[in-house]
């Protein structure tokens, strides 16, 4: 069974490109067959996509995606990663969208080389341009 996180990666990283329309079951279960690791580097690059676009409420939803997927059994790291997204939301609020998209973008790119999963994305790629 898929979780919330999950279901709403599937939901937001394939439902712009569905126009609307109920996403085919194979896209949606390749969504629920990724690693966590790979998930969260997606809902990194799924707010990166919404900084660009300027879609503040987006970019909120995904932070509190990814404070609600942190495992407090190690408290320190997820402490400090939860801080961060909060600090994040705080920069959203006060119009200070580059400097949340700065954060999540060095998180993204430290994830992705931490776990090995790849190269910088387009998104990333054309961030840095």
């Amino acid at each position: 069974m898929a979780t919330p996180t999950q279901q709403y990666a599937a939901n937001r990283i394939y439902a712009s490109n569905a126009g609307g329309k109920k996403i085919p079951s194979y896209l949606e279960q390749e969504v629920y067959s990724w690693s966590k690791e790979k998930l969260v580097l997606k809902m990194y690059d799924l707010f990166i996509v919404s900084a660009k676009r300027g879609d503040t409420q987006k970019m909120s939803r995904v932070l509190v995606e990814l404070m609600g997927a942190l495992n407090f059994d190690y408290e320190e790291t997820s402490t400090r990663l939860y801080r961060l997204y909060e600090y994040c939301q705080r920069c959203i609020f006060q119009k200070k969208i580059d400097e949340a998209l700065h954060i999540i973008t060095e998180l993204r790119n430290t994830w992705a080389q931490a776990f090995n999963l790849e190269e910088k994305s387009d998104a990333v790629a054309s961030e840095q341009k």
